[in-house]
């Protein structure tokens, strides 16, 4: 289960606009051994594309390093998809393999299929694709 602030929610579904017709892309970061997230990191999708998202390497570092002076650890990816529903392509699952190999992260995507963006997060190892819960919490 993710559990997500609506704040988070309504920031990753924002940046998935913003970044239409290409896909968006970020990383989210929570309190380590947990699934709340604390923070969301929108990126540049390096590869300015509207079928695949590459994360820069650079300011991928520069993010770690920001969530890390804050306590936090990344717990996953978001990226949106521009024409097809919110689940993982092969390409997100290849992708997936390669960035997080043990299964750990949890791999958000924001739909734009439809009028209404659709999110749903996944966890993805060795190939296998499953749906976990989305909660919607408000910051205490």
């Amino acid at each position: 289960m993710l559990e997500l602030p609506t704040d988070v929610h309504t920031a990753m579904v924002a940046h998935a606009l913003r970044g239409f017709p290409n896909e968006a892309c970020g990383l989210f970061a929570a309190k380590p051994g947990t699934a709340r997230v604390e923070r969301f990191f929108p990126m540049t999708n390096a590869a300015a594309s509207s079928q695949i998202y590459r994360l820069d390497g650079k300011e991928m570092l520069a993010v770690e390093r920001e969530a890390e002076a804050a306590g936090l650890e990344i717990i996953g990816v978001m990226h949106s998809h521009t024409h097809t529903s919110a689940y993982p392509s092969p390409t997100d699952v290849r992708d997936a393999e390669f960035s997080d190999p043990f299964g750990m992260w949890h791999f958000v995507i924001v739909s734009l299929k439809h009028d209404h963006p659709a999110l749903r997060s996944f966890r993805i190892l060795d190939g296998t694709i499953t749906e976990e819960p989305v909660v919607l919490v408000e910051r205490t």
